[in-house]
């Protein structure tokens, strides 16, 4: 499957899992890529942050788990909401498609607009971003496998996301799906 240069609607798959930190066994859908760099967030790590305040009013509107996701390491104080669209060819206010009917929800959009328009809404607090090239230096040293997102591992149990997607994509990646994390039952 060719994928070209990295482009928004596309999933970074952590290689090597095993060797700690935070992108250890993750799922980041880039949101951005361009010559200033990349933005993606992680779409597995559920939140150990409550809902605040000005986000309460989406509480009910959440897919489950309906809590908050933590979206990377930086912007820590940035919330951004992710939304299937009920019907694929609306575009509604305060929505930005990434791929087919998935897309970018500004959280400021009242919440009037956002109710009954929404198949799935998960709402992400903080990004992963990469400086200007240093995705591609990334890609190149094999740190990422890459794939094309699809709506069901975005919006379905976070639980072994990272799993799910390598057997999906099969083949040398789809491998490393059965990584025990004990190298000696590998």
């Amino acid at each position: 499957m060719e994928l070209g240069e990295p482009a928004a609607g596309q999933l970074l798959i952590a290689t090597e899992p095993g060797r700690g930190g935070y992108f250890d066994r993750s799922v980041v859908l880039l949101l951005e890529h361009n010559e200033e760099g990349s933005l993606g967030i992680c779409l597995h790590k559920i939140g150990e942050v409550t809902m605040v305040d000005s986000l309460e009013h989406f509480s009910d509107l959440l897919t489950p788990p309906a809590k908050l996701f933590e979206g990377g390491p930086v912007s820590r104080q940035t919330a951004l909401g992710l939304a299937q669209v009920r019907s694929p060819w609306e575009e509604p206010p305060g929505w930005r498609r990434l791929f087919g009917d998935v897309g970018v929800l500004d959280l400021e959009t009242p919440v009037e607009l956002v109710r009954g328009t929404y198949v799935h809404i998960r709402i992400y607090v903080g990004l992963a971003g990469w400086s200007a090239g240093q995705l591609v230096g990334e890609l190149l040293r094999g740190s990422w496998f890459r794939s094309h997102a699809r709506a069901e591992e975005i919006f379905g149990t976070p639980k072994d996301l990272w799993r799910r997607v390598l057997r999906r994509i099969g083949g040398g990646p789809g491998i490393w799906s059965t990584w025990t994390g004990h190298s000696e039952w590998n």
